[in-house]
């Protein structure tokens, strides 16, 4: 990732109305983007909410192809959740990989990258949340929720950092950034925030591979100029991008 384009992005962030303006122009990544960008599918599950009880050993070991007496045996609380330490998950992958158990293996392995990568809570601990996410396998909206989260988050308290899905965040806004070896040079030494300041309504990406399977829309009742998208499928059209 270029040095600078994500920390710019995040100055740009407007938490009244939850998505980036910039002097000429609205971005705001949607469900649709980040369901191709990933390629997986939008699924009908409900998102995590937060507010589901916390599934039961045997549902996790399900889920997992952990025992439950090996769930019940390792779970602990940490920072008032509890979960499971990834020292012991990273443990028992290793020790499926050496038996060959891949698809029990794979699962292990699936359930830290949530708990240690996509949604970090408590250093080398997989807690409640990360488990009850990796069960609903409704990934996208997860993901784009968590993002907003995240963002939003950081930008109400004025500090810290976003470590929620940075990979998948960057390449959603570099799709919006103009493919042009002029403005990826480095040869004027030219801050991220300078280039981006300066773009226009007209220079800006509206719709690029991830959306060539979309309908768009170039306005809205009154509202000229407000792009929409969405699935050939879907009959609400959900707004992704919008001109000032």
């Amino acid at each position: 990732m270029e040095e600078g384009i994500l920390s710019t992005l995040i100055q740009f962030y407007d938490p009244l109305y939850h998505c980036f303006t910039f002097p000429d122009y609205q971005l705001l990544p949607i469900l649709e983007e980040y369901s191709s960008i990933i390629g997986l599918l939008i699924t009908g599950r409900v998102p995590f909410t937060g507010l589901e009880q916390d599934p039961k050993p045997c549902e996790i070991a399900k889920s997992t192809y952990l025992r439950k007496g090996e769930i019940e045996k390792n779970m602990v609380t940490k920072g008032g959740l509890p979960g499971l330490p990834a020292e012991f998950l990273i443990e028992k992958a290793l020790t499926l990989s050496q038996e060959r158990k891949e698809e029990d293996f794979e699962a292990i392995f699936a359930l830290l990258v949530y708990g240690l990568f996509l949604f970090p809570n408590i250093n080398k601990f997989v807690d409640m949340n990360a488990i009850k996410i990796f069960m609903k396998k409704n990934h996208v909206p997860t993901l784009l929720g968590d993002t907003y989260y995240s963002i939003h988050h950081r930008n109400s308290n004025g500090k810290g950092i976003v470590t929620c899905c940075t990979p998948l965040l960057y390449k959603w806004y570099i799709s919006h950034l103009p493919d042009t070896s002029e403005f990826w040079s480095q040869k004027e030494g030219l801050k991220w925030s300078h280039k981006t300041m300066t773009l226009t309504n007209v220079e800006i990406v509206w719709t690029n591979n991830h959306l060539c399977n979309m309908k768009t829309l170039d306005c809205y009742g009154n509202f000229p100029n407000a792009p929409l998208i969405g699935t050939k499928r879907a009959i609400n059209y959900s707004p992704v991008l919008a001109r000032r």
